[in-house]
């Protein structure tokens, strides 16, 4: 697809947070979007850098990520498609206090902050909007913390191996194919563990006959028994 044929306000309509918006207004924020191509690894912000917009990976995946003083990363956060980022930055007036990059090749959509402004003096409701889309964010990302000081690494891994799970098939026992979308690694630092932790739990669910392991793809043999798998 050639970014000249991106239709900006169609796809703004498909997001919760702009989904009703008049034509008119979905025409006034496109008009302070822009869309860009990313090859995989390309930056897409980096730590202390000017926060003026806030994105939406339309196609492909980003990863938010820290790094140490000593440069190792930790990974915030995988965006994927449709998922935003950074809006909540964008109103403190700060630099970018994290990094972005490209998993894979990317289309990102991103929103200028003065856009945004505008059309919160033009319609107060919009605002609130923001503020929802803000709230399940960090609801989301509480959650995650949560999850990671209470759950050992093993139910890290059942955890997000089952995050997707089809309607009824943990109660149906229903066999399904889960394709991780980057590198064990990335998960790995993602879930924070380690990528050979990692790897080492996947080789034990395995050995106990609930997953069957075929590179990036992992057959959920027994979701149910999965999910029971590591309870205390």
């Amino acid at each position: 697809m050639e970014l000249s044929d991106f239709n900006i306000p169609r796809f703004l309509a498909t997001q919760a947070l702009f989904s009703h918006l008049s034509p008119e207004e979905l025409t006034r924020i496109a008009a302070g979007c822009t869309v860009r191509r990313l090859a995989k690894a390309d930056t897409v912000f980096r730590y202390g850098e000017p926060c003026n917009e806030f994105h939406v990976v339309v196609l492909g995946q980003v990863k938010l990520f820290a790094l140490s003083p000593m440069g190792q990363e930790k990974v915030i956060e995988l965006i994927s498609p449709g998922q935003s980022f950074a809006e909540a930055l964008m109103f403190t007036g700060k630099p970018y206090i994290l990094n972005a990059q490209a998993l894979t090749s990317t289309l990102l959509l991103s929103v200028s902050k003065q856009v945004i402004l505008n059309e919160i003096q033009l319609d107060p409701r919009f605002s609130m909007r923001m503020l929802a889309g803000i709230s399940r964010r960090l609801h989301g990302l509480v959650h995650d913390i949560e999850s990671g000081a209470l759950h050992s690494g093993m139910q890290r891994v059942i955890g997000y191996l089952l995050r997707d799970t089809p309607p009824d098939a943990t109660a149906d026992n229903t066999p399904y194919t889960v394709s991780l979308p980057v590198s064990k690694g990335t998960i790995a630092s993602r879930l924070s563990l380690t990528p050979e932790y990692f790897s080492k739990v996947l080789h034990e669910l395995e050995a106990a006959g609930l997953i069957r392991i075929d590179k990036r793809d992992i057959l959920i043999l027994n979701p149910a028994s999965l999910a029971r798998h590591g309870m205390p």
